[in-house]
């Protein structure tokens, strides 16, 4: 599951891990911290996504939870203010209409 956040992008998998837990995988440093303060990440110049954690599921259950119920924004795209992040959407949001129109 890709996961979009106004502040990060993760990517989370059952693998690699143990059956309670989730992998929560990132490609930019500090984005698992930003919505998992604590846990620990690991790095990896030989992955797909460079830093990784193991996570209990709950854990990453109640933080995906906590970002939903904290939305107050109309717009997501106009909420991300890393220019990196927002550009990195905006090309993910074109390919998307452009499956949308077939």
């Amino acid at each position: 599951m890709w996961i979009c956040l106004n502040d990060a992008f993760l990517s989370i998998v059952a693998k690699d891990c143990p059956p309670d837990h989730l992998l929560v995988r990132a490609r930019r440093k500090g984005d698992i911290e930003r919505v998992l303060p604590g846990v620990t990440v690991t790095e990896s110049r030989h992955t797909d996504y460079r830093w990784r954690a193991a996570v209990p599921r709950q854990r990453v259950v109640d933080a995906i939870a906590q970002r939903l119920l904290a939305i107050d924004y109309g717009n997501f795209k106009n909420s991300v203010t890393d220019r990196a992040l927002h550009d990195a959407y905006a090309r993910v949001w074109g390919a998307m209409y452009t499956l949308q129109r077939g």
